[in-house]
C-alpha cells in the first residue's frame, strides 16, 4: 500500500470508530445525572473532560499496542492470511452491526447485556470524582472492543507499512479522529445545548448511524481484500 492509501484506510477506521455511540451515550447519561443533582456546571464539564481522557487513554493504548504487535512481522510471516483473517472480521461486524448494534424499541439502548448496562449505570450515579470518571472511559472502551478491535487492527496493519514518524502521526490522527462523536457532544453540552435535544437526535438518527458503521465496516474489509488478498495474487501471477 502507498501512502496515501494507508491513510485513508486508518481515515475510514478511525470514523467507524467515531461511529459507535458507547462513549457518546455515557456522556450524555453522565450529563443527565448530574445536572439532575443541580451539579455546578463547570464540575460537570471537568467530569466529561476526565471521562474523555480515560477514552482516549484506553484508544491510544490499545492502538499502540497493535501498532507494536504489526511491527513484528516475525509474528505474521504470512501476510495474505493475516490481512484475510482481518477482512472477514471486519465484514462479520459490519453485518453485526447491521443486525443488532442498537436494540429494538424506543430510546437508543446499545447491545450490551442489560447486567453490565446496569453496572455502567449504577457506576455513573456514584461517579463525583474525577479519577471515577476517567477510569468510567476506560471501562467503556474495553466495554465496546467487540465492535472496536476489527477497526483498530486493520488500522495498526496498515500503519504498519510506514516508517516510525509517519505511524506516530497516523496513530493520533486515528485516535483524534475516533474521538470526534464525544468531542462533538461535549462542545454542544458545553456551549448550552439542551440534552434531551442531543438525545432526540440521536433517537431519530440511530438507524442511520447503525447502518453507516455497519456500511463502513463491510466497505473497508472489501476494500482492504481487493487491496491486499486480489491484487497481490494478480501480481504474483503476472
Amino acid at each position: 500500500m502507498d501512502t496515501l492509501t494507508i491513510f485513508s484506510v486508518v481515515a475510514l477506521a478511525a470514523l467507524i470508530h467515531a461511529s459507535f455511540q458507547l462513549g457518546v451515550s455515557v456522556v450524555t447519561l453522565l450529563t443527565g445525572h448530574t445536572t439532575g443533582k443541580r451539579v455546578a456546571p463547570g464540575k460537570t464539564l471537568r467530569l466529561v473532560g476526565a471521562f474523555f481522557g480515560g477514552t482516549v487513554v484506553a484508544t491510544s493504548l490499545v492502538l499502540f499496542t497493535l501498532l507494536y504487535l504489526a511491527n513484528r512481522r516475525d509474528l505474521w510471516q504470512s501476510p495474505a492470511t493475516v490481512w484475510s483473517v482481518i477482512c472477514a472480521a471486519l465484514i462479520a461486524v459490519g453485518l453485526g452491526v447491521w443486525v443488532f448494534y442498537y436494540r429494538r424499541g424506543a430510546g437508543t439502548p446499545l447491545w450490551i447485556p442489560r447486567a453490565f448496562a446496569r453496572f455502567l449505570t449504577a457506576r455513573v450515579r456514584t461517579t463525583t470524582l474525577s479519577a471515577e470518571a476517567f477510569s468510567l472511559g476506560l471501562t467503556t472502551v474495553i466495554a465496546e472492543l467487540p465492535f472496536m478491535a476489527a477497526p483498530l487492527v486493520a488500522a495498526a496493519l496498515a500503519l504498519s507499512y510506514l516508517s516510525s514518524e509517519l505511524q506516530l502521526v497516523g496513530a493520533l490522527g486515528y485516535v483524534g479522529v475516533a474521538s470526534l462523536g464525544i468531542i462533538i457532544v461535549t462542545i454542544l453540552i458545553g456551549s448550552g445545548h439542551n440534552l434531551s435535544h442531543i438525545q432526540r437526535w440521536r433517537e431519530r438518527n440511530k438507524r442511520f448511524l447503525q447502518f453507516t458503521a455497519g456500511s463502513g465496516l463491510i466497505i473497508l474489509g472489501l476494500y482492504l481484500y481487493a487491496n491486499q488478498i486480489v491484487a497481490s495474487a494478480v501480481g504474483g501471477i503476472s
